[in-house]
């Protein structure tokens, strides 16, 4: 039996699981743990906000995470993470859950780093105190305008970290229109365990798909005079005959109200409720699985600007065997395009990418696969993101 590997370094992973109780969340920080596992860290996970959760079950912000422990906790025991995780509402009337408060602080002062995984986590004095501070963006443009912008909440947040990684793998290139100012940002992309997510082939009747948000607001940017948009309705609705123009069943998991229901089925599509499946990590997962594949759009802020962003919802669906069809946001510079995965910027790639699938399903299968394995896998993503950091 093989040995363990060395024990590397205690570190943090800060996040929003409990925060934002989703399925999509759960898996993108689960990969991140058992990445830093399987390397030989001893790994933690850790929430520690002044910010009130958000409680699926009322769609609103509330003081009480009961609801959404219950979500969560369960799949951190599933993987092995029972005793390896504290949530702290550090707002008033705020509790510590998982590991004691006392534990907690012991494990601030013990650990190597901490991965600030998405940005969530405020930086205290007690955070401050952690030998290594490693901030890893998956949202690009954001933040790095409001650094252009002079923006001091920003800046100081980025700075109580001493290095940047970012899903935006193609940031400071001379085809990104991305500012890059005082911070240096290293490429990164969102890891996957493998074993999470390999399945055998789709049902025959399986539609293409994708879970995803239709109307997101609050988080469009002025900048240079125009405006960066944050929600995908604008990119499906360029694309809405897409059905009409192939007969493949194509459906989008997507909360939405009764006129855009109306107005995607009668355009072909399918449409399910986002929620429901996101709701329970299992269902999030077979739903993957007994897709086809899938196909989405990525959303303006990583598409006009070039950034190189890639989702790690698809990176689930590659891992699963699924092909991917999806918007190009320069993420084909550094990840291969055209056979088991496509990047599209106008409906006739989309329909190509579809001839082409269709025409030989199991080479494009397993060409996901191996895609996913070769660029995504949580081993050679996490280790070396730890590397780059000195860790």
């Amino acid at each position: 039996m093989p040995s363990s590997p060395p024990r590397r370094g205690k570190i943090i992973v800060f996040g929003i699981l409990f925060w934002y109780p989703l399925a999509g969340v759960t898996y993108q920080f689960l990969h991140y743990l058992m990445g830093l596992r399987q390397l030989g860290y001893d790994v933690y996970y850790v929430e520690d906000s002044g910010r009130w959760i958000y409680d699926p079950t009322i769609n609103e912000f509330s003081p009480d995470v009961s609801g959404n422990l219950s979500m969560v906790v369960p799949v951190l025991n599933a993987y092995g993470f029972g005793d390896r995780w504290a949530f702290r509402g550090n707002y008033p009337g705020g509790q510590c859950y998982g590991m004691t408060e006392s534990r907690l602080l012991e494990l601030y002062r013990e650990a190597d780093a901490f991965l600030n995984v998405t940005g969530a986590q405020e930086i205290r004095d007690e955070h401050r105190a952690i030998k290594r501070r490693i901030y890893v963006e998956s949202d690009p443009f954001a933040s790095q305008v409001k650094v252009a912008s002079g923006d001091a909440g920003m800046i100081d947040m980025l700075a109580a970290h001493d290095t940047h990684f970012s899903f935006g793998e193609n940031l400071g290139a001379s085809d990104c229109q991305v500012p890059i100012e005082r911070f240096h940002w290293h490429p990164t992309r969102q890891p996957v365990v493998m074993d999470i997510w390999q399945t055998g082939p789709p049902p025959a009747d399986a539609p293409y798909t994708t879970i995803t948000t239709w109307h997101n607001k609050g988080k469009n940017i002025e900048w240079r005079g125009d405006t960066w948009y944050w929600t995908k309705d604008r990119e499906f609705e360029k694309i809405l005959d897409l059905p009409r123009r192939r007969p493949v069943p194509l459906e989008l998991a997507t909360t939405v109200d009764a006129a855009v229901q109306v107005q995607l089925r009668a355009h072909g599509w399918r449409q399910s409720g986002s929620v429901e499946i996101s709701r329970d990590a299992d269902l999030y997962r077979q739903y993957i699985q007994k897709s086809r594949g899938e196909f989405t759009v990525a959303r303006d802020q990583y598409v006009r600007p070039n950034t190189g962003w890639f989702s790690d919802r698809t990176v689930c669906y590659l891992a699963a065997g699924r092909p991917v069809i999806t918007q190009e946001t320069g993420f084909s510079k550094f990840i291969p395009s055209g056979r088991g995965l496509f990047g599209f910027q106008a409906m006739e790639e989309i329909l190509a990418a579809l001839d082409a699938i269709e025409s030989d399903y199991p080479a494009h299968s397993r060409a996901a696969s191996e895609i996913a394995r070769e660029y995504f896998s949580a081993d050679r993503v996490v280790g070396s993101l730890m590397e780059r950091a000195g860790l």
